[in-house]
């Protein structure tokens, strides 16, 4: 199955269908496969066809709510790690409605045995500072797909730098491969250009937790 098929039977409304499909591709693919080649170009086509005229408000609104579906039904946090890797507290910025990304990031992250708060898209920066001052996270994770958005990565990069303990940040989204992030990177935000870089960096952290506390 190629994600324009995907894309077809997400246009189509058939849930259950899309559905089946997406279980049997499971079968022999990696749900980071599953997110990366298949479900995140399937919506990026729709939304294309969104842009062009060719389809309907309505009918990316269906396809949307379908993968939606598709995601939620096949994230089994059964299979996750039992060993609690870390806490991690992920949303979008304010005035950023997207959100599929971020749930596809919280699968990858439960995946690997962390605790996740989804704060949701459009998460307006005085609650979001309010949460993590609850919830004391160990990272936070930000969604862009709006390029119009990242003008505000810098307040809330300067606010999140205030927290104690402070929180790694990793900035992700569609809008980070066509932006240049180089002053949120010298502010020390990890800048995610896929899932596959954040499973490295996910990796990444937990050798270094392992070898600092061998090293204690």
């Amino acid at each position: 199955m190629t994600s324009d098929e995907l894309a077809d039977i997400f246009l189509s409304g058939d849930d259950y269908y899309a559905l089946r499909k997406v279980r049997y591709y499971l079968k022999t693919h990696t749900r980071k496969e599953l997110f990366q080649e298949l479900l995140t170009p399937a919506m990026y086509r729709i939304g294309q066809l969104w842009q062009e005229n060719v389809i309907s408000v309505a009918d990316e609104h269906l396809a949307t709510a379908i993968c939606d579906f598709v995601i939620s039904a096949t994230d089994n946090r059964s299979q996750a790690e039992k060993e609690a890797a870390g806490k991690v507290m992920i949303m979008g910025f304010e005035g950023e409605d997207h959100y599929l990304g971020l749930k596809m990031v919280a699968c990858v992250f439960r995946e690997h045995g962390w605790v996740v708060y989804d704060m949701g898209p459009n998460l307006p920066l005085v609650h979001a500072m309010d949460a993590a001052e609850q919830l004391k996270p160990d990272v936070i994770g930000l969604s862009a797909a709006l390029v119009s958005r990242l003008p505000l990565v810098k307040s809330y990069m300067d606010a999140f730098g205030i927290l104690d303990p402070k929180p790694a940040v990793l900035i992700g989204g569609r809008a980070v491969t066509l932006a240049d992030l180089s002053d949120a990177k010298a502010e020390g935000a990890v800048v995610l250009e896929s899932l596959e870089t954040l499973q490295n960096w996910i990796r990444s952290r937990k050798e270094r937790n392992h070898e600092t506390s061998a090293s204690l």
